[in-house]
């Protein structure tokens, strides 16, 4: 798992970039859908953190879209942007895309907003910084 805050566009930036593991395959021959949302979880934290400037906690997955199955041997990005804030909250748009086959073709493979929530030191729900 890395992180890569250099590459930005109208998706967001790259936030991971993994390889999924032969464990990670459900009974179809594809990549459980769990193991793609805890992956989307984790890469919207790291931003939702970092508008925060601290702790964060996941309180909404508004929408989810899979659109095509991820498959072993993908090389799976994930991309997060900040789509709105509230007073204490902030919506994280995420998508994930395959980079697939020896002709490299890039796949979208789902697509999600999450909602996350300033905490403070008592983890209850704190103002964001201003922007």
């Amino acid at each position: 798992m890395t992180t890569d805050t250099a590459k930005t566009g109208a998706r967001g930036e790259v936030v991971l970039r993994l390889v999924p593991h032969l464990t990670d395959i459900n009974a179809n021959g594809h990549i459980f859908g769990g193991w793609v949302l805890s992956q989307m979880d984790i890469a919207g934290g790291i931003v939702a953190s970092r508008i925060a400037r601290g702790a964060v906690a996941t309180v909404a997955i508004e929408s989810m879209t899979f659109i095509t199955p991820i498959l072993l041997g993908d090389v799976v990005s994930v991309y997060a942007i900040e789509e709105r804030r509230g007073r204490t909250s902030v919506a994280i748009r995420i998508e994930v895309v395959a980079i697939r086959g020896v002709g490299m073709e890039e796949v979208l493979l789902t697509s999600g907003v999450y909602t996350f929530v300033a905490l403070d030191a008592n983890h209850r729900p704190r103002p964001l910084p201003d922007a």
